[in-house]
Order: C-alpha cells, then structure tokens, then sequence
C-alpha cells in the first residue's frame, strides 16, 4: 500500500491497523538534542484515545505509547523515532456480518475495487485509529514548534445546529468538556442533541476549527507548496473530513475585494493587518498572524440502523452493524487535527531555513565570523 508518508523534511510514515496487534508511526528528519519522553507524547494521546465519555466509542484502549528507538538518554538522537502503541480491545467478531458486504459511507467498496482484498475488521487501515500515529508524531512536532514560541491550538466549533459562542471561548473547558467545546453551554446543547441522536440510533457531523499563534511571516512557498494547500491536503487526509476552510473560508465569495482585503499598518515598528479575513495566509506564504483553519466533519457512518447495502456477489441485503462506534467524531478528531496541522507548520519551517542565502550563511559560517 503506497501513500502512508507524509511530509518532506518532518517526514512521518503510519503503520497498523484497527484489530492488528499495534499501531504506530516512524519519524524521520526530527532534529537531535530534543528532550523527549513518552508521557510528552501520551497527554496528546490521552486526548484522542476511546472510551472516556458517553459520546465516545466504548471500545477500552490504554492507548499507551512505547518509545522503541531515536531517543538516547532523554534527547532525540536524530536518527528515526520508532513509537508503538499496543491493540488490546479488539472484538473481531463484532465484524463477522460484515466480512462479504459494503457498510454504506465506509471504505469497504472501495478497499476491495482497489486492491481485491480488505481487513474488514473495524475498517483496516482505514479506521479511525490510524490516527494514533498521526498524534504521536504530531505531539513532537508540536514540542518544536512551542520551543521556537508557536502555538496550535485545535477545538471543536461546531456539533450538528449547535455553534460555539465566540464571546463564551475558554479554552481550558476543551480539555474538560466531554465535546472539546471551549464554551461550556454549547457543550450542554450539544451533549442534549447528541444522547437523542444515540436513542435514535443514529450519528451528528460537526466542525473543527485550529488556530496557529506565534508564526513568522515567509512560511510556505508561493506554487504547489503553498502552506495553505499543505495544510487542507493534511486535513483532507484525516477520515470523515469533507470540506476545509482557510480564515472567513466559503464566506469570502459573496464580498467586493474592498471588504475582504486585510490592511497593512504598522504597530511596534512590525507589520501587522487589521483584519485576518485571510486566515493568516497570503499567496500560500504565512503572513505573520494567526492562522485559521476549519474542518467539516461527517456523521460517523457506523450507525445502528438498518440500512440498504449490497454484498461481493451483487445481492441487494439490509445491514445493521455492530460493535462500538462513536456518536460524532469531532470531540477527538480535534487533536489529530492539532497534530496534523503541527506536522505541515513544521516540516514547512524546516524547509524555509533554504530559502535566503542569509540564513545559509548564518548558519554555516565559520564561528569567528558570526
């Protein structure tokens, strides 16, 4: 299976799947000499993992991450960084009924048009426990980039009807609230919506939005490695995303150019803009303000109603499908997207340190002359 590498310079490849014995994720191009340890990567995890509210699947996993190479002695030796994290939850059988037909809104048709052959259980490598990888990984790109002062910082924004008050924002209430809202009375809306949802047996969408603080301007490049386009390809790449955003996003197609540009001005001999409407990204290139990325989330297409489907041979049947699924997939989609959106901030910043003969020269000038 070619395609699970990403990046260029912070390149990460994810391997596993959803009922196999481990998952996990090999780093390559991480700087030596960053300290690091395992419970700098589990709080990210911890984050993500299953079975920790009634809006999430019930399926008990520890999710516990094992450093198995790259790090000597409390630091990143520069070498490739193995992480692994150990399956123990699996219910195989939960699958059984699923083995010969299509679950509607999953991969399974098309798994089998492309290769002949699928893991049906709890979707292979398409399940949404692949991203254990993509976390781990992105918890050491977020560790770099809080050492060179830049923040991300991923919520949910939306549950179904149900939009975060922006007046309301706390951004604490996103590691206590059970949606990773950071208003707490949209979160009890939406935990209302949600629970007759699940008596209904069916699922809700949602929206998550990321905001990066603390980026330099010049970050991305101007034609097919925008910054922006990188990081929709990364928010594309996580499972149920169908729509992506970049700053006022869809809402910028009904204005005149007159009430979309942002205005330069000058505050503290620094450029700055006086509205971000462009979400932090001009040309492909970070302008210096925060940037603000949106992702749309579908429902969870694992619902517990009969639904119509067919099976290998072409038979029309009705399926209900088993097993522990989440609700709503936004509540820990959240941090997958604060890690993949770390990962692109990062591997982008790592590949800018080429783009000025100054930086070459600062860099690798003999000491006496610096």
């Amino acid at each position: 299976m070619a395609g699970s590498t990403y990046g260029n310079i912070f390149r990460i490849t994810t391997w596993g799947e959803s009922h196999g014995k481990a998952l996990g994720v090999v780093i390559d191009g991480c700087p030596a000499g960053l300290p690091l340890c395992e419970d700098d990567i589990q709080q990210y995890l911890d984050r993500r993992k299953p079975g920790q509210s009634s809006i999430t699947t019930q399926r008990k996993e520890a999710d516990e991450v094992e450093i198995l190479s790259g790090v000597f002695e409390g630091r990143t030796t520069g070498t490739p960084i193995s992480l692994m994290v150990r399956n123990t939850s699996q219910i195989s059988k939960d699958y059984g009924n699923i083995a010969t037909c299509y679950r509607p809104g999953h991969a399974d048709y098309t798994f089998d048009a492309k290769y002949g052959f699928r893991d049906y259980r709890g979707g292979g490598r398409s399940s949404g426990r692949e991203t254990i990888g993509r976390v781990a990984a992105g918890a050491i790109a977020a560790k770099i980039l809080k050492h060179l002062g830049i923040e991300v910082f991923a919520y949910t924004r939306s549950i179904g009807p149900i939009t975060i008050d922006d007046t309301q924002f706390d951004k604490d209430a996103v590691y206590s609230t059970p949606t990773a809202m950071p208003d707490k009375q949209a979160n009890e809306k939406a935990m209302t919506y949600l629970q007759v949802a699940r008596k209904d047996c069916d699922s809700v969408g949602g929206c998550m939005e990321c905001v990066v603080t603390g980026i330099p301007a010049g970050i991305g490049d101007p034609v097919f490695e925008k910054l922006d386009a990188n990081l929709a390809k990364a928010m594309m790449s996580i499972g149920a995303v169908k729509a992506v955003e970049i700053g006022d996003g869809t809402a910028v197609s009904s204005r005149k150019g007159s009430e979309n540009n942002d205005s330069f001005r000058m505050e503290n001999d620094r450029i700055i803009k006086t509205t971000n409407h462009a979400g932090g990204i001009l040309g492909g290139i970070s302008d210096g303000s925060n940037i603000i990325i949106r992702a749309y989330v579908k429902p969870t297409p694992s619902i517990f109603k009969t639904q119509q489907t067919v099976n290998q041979t072409g038979q029309e049947i009705d399926l209900q499908i088993k097993g522990r699924h989440d609700p709503i997939i936004v509540p820990r989609a959240a941090v997958v997207m604060e890690c993949m959106t770390a990962i692109t901030i990062l591997d982008a910043m790592m590949a800018n340190m080429s783009s000025r003969m100054d930086s070459l020269t600062t860099f690798y000038s003999p000491a006496d002359t610096k």
